[in-house]
């Protein structure tokens, strides 16, 4: 199995772990600060934790695996995100244009405070009436934007809202419990190379309501070049995960519900669960978008 660092609380504070094959060891540090080092120097400090690990599973709450990095996605990625994208929005050239353009689309998705982790719920807007999960692989950037390690992410999406103006995608994707990030950090080199295969669950009443699978192979993008992007023309002195988009995208009979449960999976990144709550005012938000 692949090595894999977790976020713990400790009382008032937190710690990180590492994981391999069953046995848990602390690591000598945060997250940000293996981040500011060169890949060699993080890399010597994780399997140095990872050879004195024993015994089982702490019994500290699991926090997601971030602690001072900012979370950027990427869009378009895939052709199913570009046909979901035309269908919710009828702007079929602009889709067209950025799926096959050099410069991918990339925004900010969520401040680390923002960030749930596995079993924290997310959030559906309660002004949207159409919305989904968006199941995605998240790229753990160093700060020389090289990738450090892998983990599950659900991209939180109000179609309702970024459908009815291509200028409204900050709001249906940036808000409370719309990043879930998690369980774990899985580093680059304890995996290999991509493609890694992801699926899509939405639980209702105990029942699938929805199920997809996707494959980071239908990436029109590779992971490198978005980071090469992401880093153009800013820094991350703490690192940074960028989402790198979604092939998973219920069709238009299908929206999330307050009260469903997602399941993220992934064979080495582990799985992402998640409940589903309302967030918001439908009245505030007609008078303070």
């Amino acid at each position: 199995m692949p090595i894999s660092l977790h976020h713990l609380r400790a009382g008032d504070s937190s710690r990180w772990a590492v994981c391999q094959d069953g046995a848990w060891g602390e690591l000598d540090g945060t997250l940000a600060g293996l981040l500011a080092l060169p890949l060699d120097q993080a890399r010597a400090a994780v399997e140095a934790a990872a050879r004195t690990a024993v015994g089982d599973r702490p019994g500290e709450q699991a926090l997601p695996p971030v602690d001072r990095q900012e979370v950027w996605a990427a869009g378009v990625t895939y052709l199913r995100s570009r046909e979901g994208r035309k269908e919710e929005s009828g702007h079929g050239a602009l889709y067209d244009h950025v799926y096959g353009s050099d410069r991918p689309e990339l925004f900010f998705k969520a401040s680390p405070w923002r960030v749930m982790g596995d079993g924290d719920a997310v959030g559906v807007r309660a002004d949207s009436g159409w919305d989904v999960p968006e199941a995605e692989v998240g790229l753990v950037l160093n700060a020389d934007g090289v990738v450090f390690g892998y983990t599950l992410a659900n991209d939180m999406s109000s179609r309702s809202i970024e459908g009815e103006n291509p200028l409204y995608l900050p709001q249906a994707k940036i808000y409370d419990r719309s990043c879930a990030v998690g369980p774990s950090i899985v580093p680059s080199w304890s995996v290999g190379a991509e493609p890694f295969p992801i699926g899509l669950r939405v639980l209702r009443a105990g029942r699938a309501t929805y199920t997809g699978t996707t494959s980071t192979s239908a990436m029109a993008r590779g992971f490198t070049d978005l980071a090469d992007w992401l880093f153009r023309a800013l820094s991350f002195p703490a690192g940074v995960l960028l989402l790198t988009g979604t092939g998973v995208v219920p069709g238009a009979d299908f929206t999330t519900l307050p009260g469903d449960t997602i399941e993220i999976t992934s064979p080495l990144l582990g799985t992402l669960t998640n409940p589903v709550v309302a967030v918001g005012d439908v009245a505030q938000g007609k008078g303070q978008q």
